[in-house]
């Protein structure tokens, strides 16, 4: 599937948002209790 409008319109009919997900940012690295 390659054409913009077909898949736009496949997820539309899916109830599914065309604009795709939003991405969380980025997260630090863990902190530990021993240091």
């Amino acid at each position: 599937m390659k054409a913009g409008g077909g898949v736009r319109a496949i997820l539309e009919h899916l109830g599914l948002a065309p604009a795709g997900a939003r991405l969380a940012p980025a997260r630090g690295p863990p902190h530990t209790a021993w240091c």
